[in-house]
C-alpha cells in the first residue's frame, strides 16, 4: 500500500517569505515617496520660476508704458532698492499710461499711478505677511492719481517668497540704489532684479531686466514735429496726471 505524504511550507520558509515581501514593500514605498517628494519639489520650483517671471514681465511692461512729459513736474518716478540687511523693503512708484480700465464702469483717465512694494512681515494696506519671514511682491494700481489726496488704488499680490527686489538707477554717469522724489526727472536706465533664495542663502530663481528712457527732444527741436499732435504719454483729454480723475 502506497503512503501519500502532503508536502507544505515549513514555518521557517513562511517567515523568510514574509520577511522578503515586507522588505520589498518597504523599498517600493520608499521609492514612491522619493518620486513623490521629487515631483513636489519640481512643482514648487516651477511655480517659483513662473511667479518671478510673471512679476518681472509685469513690472517691465509698466515701466515701458511710463508716462512722460516735457514738463518734469508732471512726471513721477520714485524708487528705493532693498537695504543691505534685507530688513528694508524695496518699492518703486511711477505714473504709467494705460488704455484699459482698471475698474469696470468707473470714470478713469489714461494715466495711472503704479507702485510695486516688497512686503516682509509688515502691514501693507491691510495685507500682512506671515511670521515666517516670507515676503510678497505687491502691485498697487491707482486709477485716479492726485498728489493732493492720500495714495489709494487696487492692491494685488503678484509673487510670493520674493527674497530679493533690487533696483539700480543710472543718470548716465553713475549708478545709485535710490531715485528720490526730489529728482523730478527720469533716469536713463533702470536695472531690476527679482529673486528667491534657498534656505542656505543661495539664489534659487532670479530674473533681471533693464529698461532705458531716452531723453525727450528739446521743445524747440520738437515743436514742428509735435504741432497738432497729442503730447507723448498724455491722457485722452490731454490733461496732466493730477487731473486723471476727471470723467471721460
Amino acid at each position: 500500500m502506497r503512503t501519500v505524504t502532503n508536502k507544505g511550507f515549513t514555518l521557517a520558509e513562511v517567515l523568510v517569505a514574509s520577511t522578503i515581501s515586507a522588505f520589498i514593500a518597504i523599498v517600493a514605498v520608499g521609492a514612491l515617496r522619493t518620486v513623490s517628494d521629487g515631483a513636489q519639489v519640481v512643482t514648487r520650483d516651477s511655480e517659483k520660476v513662473s511667479e518671478v517671471r510673471f512679476a518681472a514681465r509685469m513690472l517691465a511692461r509698466d515701466l515701458a508704458n511710463l508716462y512722460r512729459d516735457r514738463d518734469a513736474q508732471s512726471m513721477r518716478l520714485v524708487g528705493a532698492s532693498q537695504g543691505p540687511d534685507r530688513a528694508e523693503g524695496a518699492s518703486i512708484k511711477f505714473y504709467a499710461v494705460g488704455r484699459t480700465n482698471a475698474r469696470f464702469g468707473q470714470p478713469e483717465g489714461d494715466v495711472y499711478e503704479v507702485e510695486y512694494i516688497l512686503g516682509r512681515s509688515a502691514l501693507i494696506e491691510g495685507a500682512v505677511d506671515d511670521a515666517s519671514g516670507s515676503s510678497t511682491l505687491y502691485r498697487r494700481l491707482w486709477p485716479n492719481p492726485d498728489e493732493n489726496r492720500p495714495p489709494g488704488g487696487i492692491l494685488t499680490p503678484l509673487a510670493e517668497n520674493i527674497d530679493v527686489f533690487q533696483m539700480r538707477f543710472s543718470d548716465g554717469q553713475q549708478w545709485t540704489t535710490q531715485w528720490p522724489e526730489e529728482m523730478r526727472s527720469l533716469p536713463q536706465l533702470i536695472e531690476v532684479t527679482l529673486a528667491t533664495l534657498t534656505p542656505g542663502g543661495a539664489v534659487a530663481v532670479a530674473e533681471t531686466f533693464m529698461v532705458s528712457f531716452p531723453r525727450l527732444a528739446e521743445p524747440a527741436d520738437a515743436a514742428s514735429a509735435m504741432q497738432g499732435s497729442q503730447p507723448e504719454g498724455g491722457n485722452r483729454q490731454g490733461r496732466p496726471p493730477d487731473q486723471g480723475g476727471q470723467n471721460r
